[in-house]
């Protein structure tokens, strides 16, 4: 697969851009074990033409990831216009459009998965958008806003004209949110269709390597995308990227290996922000890890792990983890 010049091979995998979750230090570790694609958290473009520090601090890449890509969200086309041109000067190798973000403060307000409801805006903005840099273009969207509106297929090809490179779809609408199940029926479709020559990329409900496999051979995607299953279990990428390259299931990582994982988390996240504010970025992902899902009585540690401060004070309950959960010897 390839996205203009960038050459991402057979079976990519990407990280998919998620807010609090893919900052530069957990995208590094991501491709570190196998992600071929990192997108940032998404940027909003209101924020970035008015310089807001903690947007702006979002276009920081480092060449160890790439190839990244900037993701940015909103709904006036002359603010999105300025702000691609924005993260053009932050040099990242690809741009995206955020057209699936469901959550009400961002879809309620007309952008994200919003412009599902005005087709016409949404298409005027990523052309403009195109029209508007050198570097690549791609854009991220649902099946469409709701079950009587999924309009994906035409909205493929419609978004293609535009001049988009490569389409990320994920196979809910924006009525289902996060619940129920991806529905990757459409996606396929977008893929049987004759007249798309972009890449597709499929995302929704990825969390096996079993299931990455099924999705490549059954739809037809040129790659997939991991999202949530990524989300305290950065190693997926390497379980993904071996099964994908031998058909084999990689031999089971130990409890321990995975605790060091988490444990070089913390390390990257305070490195990257502080230890207060590393701490308050990390901790939920530590108390979601997959990795503790099973053990029993684990409440009480999940609760300390989400009060926990200090960096000293989060290894000591990984070190009580490791000590007396040491039976935990498998991820789900």
């Amino acid at each position: 697969m390839r996205i203009r010049e960038i050459e991402l091979g057979e079976y990519p995998v990407c990280l998919a851009p998620m807010e609090d979750v893919t900052d530069p230090a957990f995208r590094l570790m991501c491709k570190r074990f196998g992600a071929d694609l990192v997108y940032t958290e998404f940027v909003s473009a209101d924020a970035l033409i008015r310089s807001i520090e903690k947007t702006m601090l979002k276009l920081h890449i480092n060449d160890e990831e790439r190839p990244v890509v900037i993701q940015i969200y909103g709904k006036d086309t002359e603010v999105m216009v300025e702000a691609a041109k924005i993260v053009e000067a932050a040099k990242p190798d690809v741009l995206d459009i955020n057209f699936g973000c469901p959550v009400k403060r961002v879809a309620g307000k007309g952008a994200g998965a919003g412009m599902l409801q005005n087709i016409s805006k949404m298409l005027e903005i990523t052309r403009s958008v195109v029209d508007a840099v050198k570097i690549p273009v791609t854009v991220k969207t649902r099946l469409g806003w709701d079950d009587n509106h999924k309009m994906i297929v035409e909205l493929a090809e419609q978004l293609q004209d535009c001049g988009i490179e490569a389409l990320t779809i994920h196979g809910r609408t924006r009525a289902q949110m996060y619940t129920g199940e991806a529905d990757w029926t459409l996606i396929g479709k977008v893929k049987e269709n004759p007249r798309m020559r972009i890449p597709i990329i499929g995302n929704g409900d990825i969390a096996t390597p079993q299931r990455a496999k099924e999705c490549f051979d059954k739809y037809g995607v040129d790659a997939v995308m991991i999202g949530r299953a990524s989300f305290g279990r950065p190693w997926i990428f390497k379980e993904v990227k071996h099964y994908l390259q031998t058909g084999k299931e990689l031999p089971t990582l130990s409890f321990e290996w995975c605790l060091n994982v988490l444990r070089q988390e913390v390390i990257d996240s305070v490195n990257l922000l502080d230890e207060r504010r590393g701490i308050l970025h990390v901790r939920r992902h530590l108390a979601a890890s997959p990795l503790f899902k099973g053990i029993p009585n684990f409440r009480d540690t999940r609760i300390k792990m989400l009060r926990a401060e200090k960096v000293e004070e989060l290894f000591d309950i990984l070190d009580y983890i490791k000590e007396n959960f040491r039976e935990s010897e498998k991820l789900i």
